[in-house]
């Protein structure tokens, strides 16, 4: 078939301003792999947490740190090459690093004019530290409003959990493992341990990743004065993070804690997926029409 074309102007390309209004990011930052989730598009970007000093659209970032190119210090970086690893085992290492991956990764895919609402998932544990570094991170995108939510809870609106009963939510990432108790939707207790999938190696096999979430549940239960623990461990326990596809690992976890195991669907992605249903949540919300504040938690 053929036709002649549609003459091309230049407000054809330009979004409209709905679209500039409700532009927003769902953004998962693991030390492993960053994942993105933009409205209108889906899952964009799955990519391992890496940058690198140079030029580029990480000028800007650059420049709004008052650093042309990063340091290279530190644990964010690999001594001898331009690569540099701004996320450490749930802590944001090098900030702008981190800005520059995003800018790289997101700027180009964003309405030119829009400044998108951003929802930032984080360490149930991560605290303060790691939502102000997030927030400052991600302000190289200049969104209108940034909010945070435990990675926890975003795994658990991926899988449409119950939330109004006691959760148990086990987050089996590459470098960091979290357990987590939810109860009304927020984090009552965690813990977590500084090893994940990407240490199992001939000295570390997968057992001992499966009996550091066995420990970290009976510490909990041991220590908790409730019956919130007990009932959420009744009811069986969340898997999520790459973590949750090893058969060796959740087949070891299985057999030692003797509660139902229940994997979410496209474990390795349900944080990220899960703040994208958050951020459409906030979208409809009255304050995103213009009196959202600039930083928020979702607890």
């Amino acid at each position: 078939m053929t036709g002649t074309p549609a003459p091309r102007t230049t407000a054809a390309h330009r979004p409209g301003p709905q679209c500039r209004r409700y532009c927003g990011i769902a953004l998962d930052l693991g030390s492993a792999r960053t994942r993105a989730w933009i409205t209108g598009s889906g899952v964009v970007v799955d990519v391992p947490t890496v940058t690198c000093t140079g030029t580029g659209a990480g000028s800007e970032a650059g420049a709004r740190f008052g650093t042309g190119t990063a340091t290279g210090t530190g644990t964010g970086s690999a001594t001898g090459t331009g690569a540099l690893y701004p996320v450490r085992r749930g802590a944001i290492v090098d900030t702008p690093g981190c800005a520059r991956m995003l800018l790289r990764l997101l700027a180009d895919r964003l309405p030119r004019l829009g400044h998108p609402l951003i929802v930032v998932t984080a360490p149930a544990l991560g605290g303060l530290a790691y939502r102000t570094q997030a927030r400052i991170a991600v302000d190289a995108l200049r969104p209108r409003g940034v909010l945070t939510v435990p990675s926890a809870r975003a795994v658990a609106v991926a899988a449409g959990a119950d939330m109004s009963r006691p959760l148990l939510v086990a987050d089996i990432g590459a470098h960091l493992t979290e357990v987590v108790l939810l109860h009304e939707g927020a984090v009552t207790d965690a813990r977590r341990t500084a090893l994940g999938t990407g240490d199992l190696d001939g000295t570390t096999p997968p057992e001992r990743l499966s009996e550091a979430v066995a420990l970290m549940l009976t510490a909990m239960l041991r220590q908790d004065r409730t019956s919130l623990t007990a009932d959420a461990l009744a009811r069986g326990v969340l898997l999520a993070g790459g973590g949750a596809l090893r058969p060796e690992i959740t087949g070891r976890l299985a057999g030692l804690l003797h509660t139902p195991l229940s994997v979410v669907p496209a474990p390795h992605t349900a944080a990220v997926r899960g703040a994208a249903r958050l951020l459409q949540v906030a979208h409809t919300h009255p304050s995103a029409s213009g009196g959202l504040p600039p930083a928020a938690d979702l607890h």
